[in-house]
C-alpha cells in the first residue's frame, strides 16, 4: 500500500492546486487524508483511490476553513463541493511539476520541495539522501512552500526549469535510503506522459540510458571504472532499448534540444560493442549540435575530448585552451590528452594536480592510480 500511497497522494495534492487551494494547505489536507487511508484502506482500497484522497482532502481542507472565522464560513454557505471526477493525473502533474520548480526557488529548495510533493518522499528521507539535518531539511521545505504559496502561478511554467530540476535529482545517484536516480526516473516518466514536449522524453531517454550503465561504473570494492573500461555485459539491455526508442520518438518530431542532443551521445556510447568501436565522428556531430543550444563550459569540455578522438590528442589539446581552468575535470582531461600525445611527465603531473581538485574519493583514487602509473616515465 505504501508504493500506492507514493504515487496517489502527488496526483490529488495536484487536483486541490488545480482547484486553487493554497499549495501548503492542499498538502496539509491531502497528509491528512493520507493518513485517514492508512487507517481504512486495509480494510479494502477504494476503486479510484485518487478520487478517494481527492474527496477526503477537500473536505479536511473545508474543515480548515471553516473553522478560521465566521466571514470563511458565510461565504462557504452557497459552496457546492465538486465531483470528483476523473483525476486529470496528467495536467495535475506538470501543474505540480511548475509550482514545484517555480522560478522564485532556489535550485536547492525545487529539489527539495519537488522529492517532497510529487516525489511523495519524506522530510527525512530527503534529509538523508543530502546529508543534511532533518531540521534543516524540514525548514527548506517550508520556506519553498512559503515562496510559492506567495508568489503564486503567473502564467505558463517554464518546463526547461521543471527539466533542469529533474536532471539535479538524476544526478545525485544514491543517497541515504533513497535511490534518487531511480526516483527522477519515475517521476520525469509522469512527466513525459503529461506533456507532448519532446525535450520531456530526451531527458528520459538520457537518464534511462545513463541508468542502465550502472551496474559497471564502480568495482565491487568501490574503484571507480572510466567508460572506455566498463564491461558491457554488465550494462542493462532492456534501458538501452528503452531509451533508444523514446530518443527516437522525440527525434521523429522534428523539435531539437539540449536534452535531446546530450541523450543522442549517450545513445552513440551505448550502442557501440566495445570503446574501440564508438562512432566518434557522430559523437563529435552531436556535440557541436548541443553546442548550439547551451554555452554549458562542462559541455566544452566534452567536447574537446569528442574532438581529440576524431582528429588526435594535440588538436584536443589546443582546443582545451578555450575552456575556462576552473570548469570542473579540466585537469583530468588535460592529463588524459597529454598521455595521448606521449607527454607522460606532464601527463602524471596533471593526473597528481586533479586528484587534488576531485569532488569525490573515487574519482580521487583513480586519478591518483593514474598518476602513480605514469610517475617516472
Amino acid at each position: 500500500m505504501d508504493d500506492l500511497l507514493k504515487v496517489v497522494g502527488p496526483q490529488a495534492l495536484g487536483v486541490l492546486v488545480r482547484r486553487g487551494v493554497d499549495f501548503a494547505a492542499a498538502e496539509d489536507a491531502v497528509q491528512e487524508a493520507l493518513l485517514e487511508a492508512v487507517r481504512r484502506w486495509p480494510d479494502g482500497e477504494p476503486d479510484d483511490p485518487v478520487g478517494w484522497l481527492v474527496t477526503v482532502a477537500w473536505r479536511k481542507h473545508l474543515d480548515v476553513v471553516r473553522a478560521e472565522s465566521a466571514r470563511r464560513r458565510r461565504e462557504l454557505r452557497d459552496h457546492v463541493e465538486p465531483a470528483p471526477g476523473p483525476a486529470q493525473q496528467q495536467d495535475d502533474t506538470l501543474l505540480l511539476l511548475f509550482l514545484c520548480c517555480h522560478p522564485a526557488l532556489t535550485p536547492s529548495s525545487a529539489v527539495a520541495l519537488t522529492l517532497r510533493a510529487v516525489g511523495g518522499l519524506t522530510t527525512r528521507q530527503i534529509a538523508s539522501a543530502y546529508l543534511v539535518p532533518e531540521a534543516t531539511m524540514a525548514q527548506r521545505i517550508s520556506r519553498a512552500k512559503r515562496t510559492v504559496a506567495a508568489e503564486g502561478v503567473s502564467g505558463p511554467g517554464d518546463l526547461g526549469r521543471v527539466l533542469r530540476v529533474l536532471y539535479l535529482i538524476f544526478n545525485e545517484g544514491y543517497g541515504g535510503d533513497v535511490d534518487l536516480a531511480a526516483e527522477a526516473i519515475r517521476l520525469t516518466r509522469q512527466l513525459s506522459a503529461a506533456t507532448s514536449d519532446p525535450e520531456a522524453a530526451g531527458l528520459l531517454a538520457l537518464t534511462l540510458l545513463h541508468h542502465a550503465r550502472r551496474g559497471s561504473r564502480f568495482t565491487p570494492a568501490g574503484a571507480l571504472v572510466p567508460l572506455a573500461e566498463q564491461d558491457r555485459a554488465l550494462w542493462d539491455t532492456d534501458l538501452i532499448a528503452e531509451g533508444v526508442a523514446v530518443l527516437q520518438r522525440a527525434l521523429a518530431r522534428d523539435r531539437l534540444g539540449e536534452f535531446q542532443c546530450q541523450a543522442a551521445i549517450a545513445a552513440l556510447h551505448a550502442d557501440a560493442p566495445t570503446a574501440g568501436e564508438t562512432d566518434w565522428p557522430q559523437v563529435l556531430d552531436w556535440y557541436d549540435e548541443l553546442t548550439t543550444f547551451t554555452d554549458s563550459p562542462v559541455v566544452a569540455l566534452n567536447r574537446v575530448v569528442a574532438l581529440a578522438q576524431v582528429d588526435g590528442p594535440r588538436v584536443g589539446l589546443r582546443a582545451l585552451e578555450a575552456v575556462p581552468d576552473d570548469v570542473p575535470r579540466r585537469t583530468a582531461v588535460a592529463a588524459y590528452l597529454h598521455a595521448r600525445a606521449g607527454d607522460l611527465r606532464t601527463a602524471g603531473r596533471l593526473y597528481a594536480e586533479a586528484a587534488r581538485q576531485a569532488a569525490s574519493v573515487a574519482e580521487r583514487d583513480h586519478l591518483t592510480r593514474q598518476a602513480a602509473r605514469l610517475h617516472g616515465a
